[in-house]
């Protein structure tokens, strides 16, 4: 069995600029945000970003490395609307693929079933077609001769995802409510890369957990990195909540400021520092 370890910054180190990047978690809940400050410290841009966007959307659109986001949405969930993502947006700087909710999701499954398409209902009679004009249908071979959305597959070069435990060989657990669909990440890349909050034997993940929480197989992940805190400051239940203050200060601060104070240093080491100099000042 082979030890798929390394650090956020070898992840960073193996994309390249244009690639197709696809970002688990869900708004503002377990996002590898860890591996994504690596790769505002690396050169990589001109991406094409496939996520349920949230801080990890924002930030990349803010430092100006996205060609393309593929979402349904871009949120902090507290704060209804990503502010650097919608700052982008109205700018101009980053071009849309905007998917209904369950087209997204059902193109990931096709493409982790290495299919061009999925039929799905969803997106009919909505403006999802008009903003796609791309977008095809598709009608049932059989009788009922229902017409359907072909959903298209988000084939991803690569894949990042968060966490609560990984072993060494790529195996993955949730432990919080929801798995925010970071399994169909990783199956549809060609390479996927997995932070955790905590590295265990595989023993350990079985430990009095639903065999369901035992979401990453290690077929499909290409590195693991150990990273604590690695989705701050979005929530990572059940090890820490979303860090609120920290949010709303991300969100009302000019990208420049933020960027400088607390994403200019050499490692995630730097930004925790950061980060607790800021709460401190807060007291």
């Amino acid at each position: 069995m082979v030890d798929k370890t390394m650090t956020a910054d070898d992840v960073a180190g193996r994309l390249r600029s244009g690639m197709t990047l696809g970002i688990g978690g869900w708004g503002s809940r377990r996002k590898p945000m860890a591996l994504v400050r690596a790769v505002l410290r690396s050169g990589v841009t001109d991406l094409t970003v496939v996520s349920y966007g949230g801080p990890d959307v924002g930030m990349l659109c803010a430092a100006g490395r996205v060609r393309r986001l593929v979402a349904p949405f871009a949120t902090l969930d507290s704060v209804p609307l990503e502010p650097h993502f919608r700052a982008a947006r109205e700018a101009g700087t980053i071009a849309m693929t905007e998917l209904d909710e369950a087209m997204f999701m059902w193109g990931l499954h096709a493409a982790a079933n290495r299919l061009p398409f999925m039929p799905v209902r969803a997106g009919l009679g909505s403006d999802v077609m008009r903003v796609n004009p791309e977008l095809r249908t598709v009608r049932s071979p059989y009788d009922d001769g229902e017409e359907f959305v072909a959903a298209p597959a988000l084939r991803l070069d690569a894949a990042l995802v968060h966490l609560n435990r990984a072993d060494r060989l790529g195996n993955g657990q949730y432990l919080g409510p929801d798995p925010y669909f970071d399994d169909l990440f990783c199956e549809a890349a060609d390479e996927a890369y997995l932070s955790c909050e905590r590295l265990v034997e595989t023993g350990g993940l079985a430990e009095g957990a639903a065999p369901q929480t035992l979401l990453v197989g290690r077929h499909s992940v290409s590195g693991v990195v150990e990273a604590p805190g690695g989705a701050h400051f979005t929530s990572c239940a059940p090890d820490h909540a979303r860090d609120e203050p920290f949010q709303r200060m991300y969100a009302t601060t000019p990208w420049a400021e933020f960027a400088g104070r607390f994403l200019s240093g050499p490692d995630e080491h730097a930004y925790s520092r950061a980060v607790r100099a800021w709460h401190e000042g807060q007291r």
